[in-house]
């Protein structure tokens, strides 16, 4: 099942993609994290949305498709060894070894943007924008302490991010991540969530072009901690939430890697694709992040 959230009748609602068209939840169902409680409830969900309105499929509707997210975006870094190897040397005196346990960080969730969304992009804010494509895992039940023999019972879905990072903010703060990686209106997060009985997360295939050109292209078959060792290891201690966030990691390819680097520029399309999970497509678009902004104003574009 592929659950979007779309814009309808003036409002964000949700909807289920099938057969190329969208079948439109009740008004009442407002929060996906309805439809992740035990029991009946993506069945309900589905029985909910075949009995309303239906029209044809129009991907400039889609939306981010979670409405709501709950905390920070939670994070693995380097969890493909293609993508760790490419960056030696270039890590500017960040250098480390190959980790043993996986690399977890967070970002802020107004970096969230939806997949045909604009990408905010300042160049004074920063000179050096990546591209990073990855799998985005959707927790759909609370858990700690999770044993990797059960992480998946914990997994809702699966969907694409494009972790958009600014290599000189990332460098800049004492080696953490969390500010090169959480700059607003950044991260484009969809098309929809599919759910996981349709998906094997062990065989997803990810690939990012700018402006035509692969420039990344891989399968999750090539993370370095599998998906659940990554949730083993995450909610060791943590409790994980239904509605959390995890983004899994990127393959080789990266700008910041490339002889020359390729950084992205004002108007370069952004398309974050997957057989399996759908695809998006996100223009660089100029929007001042730099001034002084308060209240409702900041974030927004």
């Amino acid at each position: 099942m592929r659950i979007a959230s779309i814009q309808h009748g003036g409002t964000v609602r949700l909807a289920i993609v099938d057969d190329g068209c969208f079948r439109v939840a009740p008004a009442a169902i407002t929060d996906l994290r309805d439809v992740m409680a035990p029991g009946d409830g993506l069945r309900a969900f589905a029985e909910a949305c075949h009995a309303g309105d239906t029209f044809v499929f129009d991907p400039s509707l889609l939306r981010a498709p979670l409405l709501r997210i709950q905390r920070d975006i939670l994070c693995a870094g380097w969890n493909y060894w293609d993508h760790f190897e490419e960056g030696r040397g270039r890590r500017e005196g960040q250098e480390v070894d190959r980790p043993q346990r996986p690399t977890f960080f967070t970002k802020g969730p107004d970096a969230v943007v939806g997949p045909q969304d604009p990408i905010a992009f300042d160049a004074a804010v920063s000179t050096r924008w990546d591209y990073e494509v990855e799998v985005a895992v959707i927790i759909g039940r609370d858990g700690r302490s999770i044993p990797p023999e059960r992480a998946l019972d914990h997994v809702f879905g699966y969907c694409l991010a494009n972790d958009i990072s600014l290599r000189d903010l990332q460098r800049a703060h004492g080696g953490q991540w969390l500010k090169g990686k959480s700059i607003d209106r950044t991260m484009p997060l969809g098309p929809w969530i599919t759910t996981a009985d349709a998906v094997d997360p062990a065989a997803i295939d990810i690939a990012c072009e700018v402006n035509g050109e692969l420039l990344q292209s891989a399968s999750t078959a090539l993370m370095a901690f599998d998906l659940p060792t990554l949730i083993a290891e995450l909610s060791w201690g943590m409790t994980l939430r239904a509605g959390d966030v995890l983004l899994t990691g990127t393959p080789a390819g990266v700008g910041n890697a490339r002889t020359p680097p390729r950084y992205l520029s004002e108007g370069d399309v952004v398309i974050s694709r997957s057989p399996q999970l759908g695809e998006m497509r996100n223009r660089m678009t100029s929007v001042d992040l730099h001034s002084y902004e308060a209240g409702s104003a900041a974030g927004t574009m």
